[in-house]
């Protein structure tokens, strides 16, 4: 069967009795960066008996086939990445899609997770979160990603790089508002593990003398608007189209600033 496995996210004493008999026992070992896969069963003082293979982004498509066809064949095989769950914004989605297809018996050894490790300790509400992965590169579609988060209530984890920390919080501030609560979690779990927690204006100027390490990030959810009367909307909708717009661009543009349906306040505004 495929075995997914979490390890540690820096300390290897957080890995599991399961996870030390699974590499002891795997016919094949599929890990991301077989260099720091093998530094871990080191320090766990494990012996594997099975092969150990690369499975990381760049190779990880053509890799599937193989494994599909070991388990076919009756071998285990693990699945690790180089800290947390796989398939967590970490390879590892595509191979147990392909079992799945097949038919084939999958099982996961659950374990340490930065995602929710940070919500853990960031001291915002966690009944309601969603994971966001990795935030965009290019500063353009950053801030639209940012966009998207203004009226999420639920609140976001992410991660970011530590080479771009710095901008996004800043381009964060300016977005969602300096007073949105965020908590910043570096190298969880390791020697120099941090949390910053405050507002987003305070975090921006913070991670400008630079931020080093594995970073997690989470932003508290968004508070919530009390949306007016959809007759008040649709008089606003009519003083805009006195003042000379169209009754449609009218509807869409009251209809975004209280983020209402446009179709509902133009139908609305017909009516009326």
């Amino acid at each position: 069967m495929l075995v997914l496995a979490a390890t540690p996210l820096g300390d290897s004493r957080d890995a599991s009795p399961r996870l030390v008999e699974a590499f002891t026992n795997a016919d094949v070992i599929a890990a991301e960066d077989t260099r720091r896969t093998r530094n871990l069963i080191s320090a766990l003082g494990v012996t594997p008996t099975g092969r150990m293979v690369s499975f990381y982004d760049a190779v990880e498509t053509s890799r599937i086939a193989g494994l599909v066809e070991a388990i076919q064949e009756g071998k285990s095989v693990l699945l690790v990445t180089d800290a947390g769950m796989p398939s967590v914004s970490d390879p590892g989605y595509r191979l147990v899609a392909a079992c799945v297809e097949a038919d084939l018996p999958i099982t996961c050894l659950p374990g340490p997770s930065a995602v929710t490790t940070a919500l853990a300790l960031s001291g915002l509400p966690c009944d309601r979160f969603c994971f966001e992965g990795f935030a965009p590169r290019k500063p353009g579609e950053r801030r639209k990603w940012l966009s998207a988060l203004a009226t999420e209530p639920r609140t976001a984890v992410f991660f970011e790089s530590p080479h771009r920390i710095a901008s996004l919080l800043a381009d964060a501030a300016e977005v969602l508002g300096a007073d949105r609560r965020a908590a910043v979690c570096r190298e969880l779990t390791k020697t120099y593990e941090e949390v910053r927690r405050g507002g987003l204006g305070e975090l921006a100027k913070w991670a400008e003398d630079g931020v080093r390490g594995e970073i997690t990030v989470v932003l508290s959810g968004a508070e919530p608007v009390e949306t007016p009367e959809l007759a008040t909307l649709v008089e606003q909708v009519r003083e805009l189209a006195a003042a000379g717009a169209r009754l449609k661009d009218a509807a869409a543009e009251v209809a975004a600033e209280h983020g209402v349906s446009k179709k509902s306040l133009y139908d609305a505004a017909v009516a009326k």
